[in-house]
């Protein structure tokens, strides 16, 4: 189960793109901005999750859901908590489905189910951030105003304070504006949130007009995997002390996704 996602990654579900990704027939509606390429990608996932596995977690391969090529972003229709998935409702209408799909396959490994969006709220996996006692809530194109009423009512009943904040594009999720490093530690752009927003929380802002400029996998023990272009955010982790894996994932940015957006957690700790 997941608490903080400063902390190890243990376990984590992945959809390794073969086909629905590329097979792309309005691009605008699946919020898509340049079909990618089918090789790179491919070997670019495998990458991904070779340096996991290599690090020591567990990596799932669900394949894709037919007639979804954002599925690849397995992030965003569920959220794996300390009690249990909440089953989330995906804001942008194609991917509708997608929670479905990954609410059985963590049905199938035993996970518990600790709650569902319902209607008309809505929800994605990458507007919540949990930080221990702290989730970080994010209220975007995606997650509207009675998905996060939902969603705090569940988090708080498992002993989370729930902070909330309205994110204006370019910012898609919180989790371009903000990941955490470490159990009680933050990166984050400059400028997005008050300062008491990360009350508690040791932070390291950064200045970059890239959409997922602060979008990192936590890997834990001062690990962190970085999108290779991405060499503000490298550099300003290096200098304070991470180990920092670069990976180029230009294939999935094009879909408007970065490095977390790949990755469902399971299990942390």
């Amino acid at each position: 189960m997941v608490r903080n996602e400063g902390e190890r990654l243990r376990r984590v579900i992945v959809s390794l793109p073969r086909i629905e990704y590329f097979r792309v027939g309005d691009p605008e509606a699946h919020n898509i901005e340049q079909v990618a390429d089918r090789a790179k990608a491919i070997e670019q996932h495998r990458r991904l999750c070779g340096l996991m596995r290599q690090r020591g977690a567990r990596v799932i391969n669900l394949g894709e859901l037919a007639g979804h090529p954002n599925s690849v972003f397995a992030r965003d229709s569920s959220l794996v908590t300390p009690e249990g998935y909440i089953k989330l409702r995906m804001g942008l209408k194609t991917r509708r489905g997608e929670e479905h799909w990954v609410a059985a396959a963590l049905d199938a490994l035993g996970v518990p189910c600790a709650g569902e969006i319902r209607p008309p709220g809505t929800v994605e996996g990458g507007d919540v951030i949990l930080a221990g006692e702290v989730a970080f809530v994010g209220q975007s194109e995606r997650t509207n105003a009675s998905g996060v009423k939902q969603v705090s009512r569940l988090l708080e009943s498992m002993g989370y304070e729930v902070r909330v904040i309205i994110l204006a594009p370019p910012y898609l999720h919180i989790g371009g504006a903000m990941s955490l490093i470490g159990p009680k530690a933050v990166l984050c752009c400059r400028g997005i949130f008050p300062r008491s927003f990360f009350s508690g929380f040791e932070t390291l802002s950064i200045s970059s007009g890239r959409l997922a400029s602060c979008n990192v996998i936590c890997l834990g023990n001062n690990e962190v995997i970085v999108e290779k272009k991405n060499t503000v955010v490298a550099k300003a982790l290096r200098e304070v002390g991470y180990k920092v894996h670069t990976l180029d994932l230009s294939e999935f940015v094009k879909g408007r996704g970065g490095p977390t957006c790949l990755i469902l957690p399971v299990d942390r700790g």
